[in-house]
């Protein structure tokens, strides 16, 4: 019998959540649109997901780092994200999904960040 599947935090979550809205929307792009922007879009997909499930292991202290380089991410991936809508290689709808996805995620992960920063003392 296998273990229950682990739960992360919230935000972790909605972020494995947000890549797989954003496979098939990979997948149905032009071969040298997929292995251009669609390869740049869903390695910063997966860079944001493995910061954040390392932000949600490491000590404390460590936090604030690793959260403000997810949020830099999320960043890019939202003017990524946006450069393929505006050519036209990602429909209206599935780039509301995405899009909104990426916003959520930008607050969770800077309401984090904060949370963590006010219960750490300054250095």
């Amino acid at each position: 019998m296998y273990p229950p599947p682990r739960t992360f935090v919230a935000v972790v979550e909605r972020s494995k959540e947000l890549y797989r809205i954003w496979l098939p929307v990979r997948r149905s792009m032009a071969r040298d649109e997929r292995f251009g922007i669609g390869a740049r879009i869903d390695a910063l997909l997966l860079e944001l997901l493995e910061t954040l499930r390392k932000a949600s292991f490491v000590e404390t202290a460590s936090k604030p780092v690793l959260l403000g380089t997810a949020i830099g991410i999320a960043d890019s991936l939202r003017f990524f994200l946006q450069i393929a809508w505006e050519s036209r290689l990602i429909p209206n709808k599935q780039y509301e999904d995405l899009a909104g996805a990426v916003e959520e995620i930008g607050r969770m992960t800077g309401g984090w960040r904060k949370g963590v920063l006010s219960k750490t003392p300054p250095k």
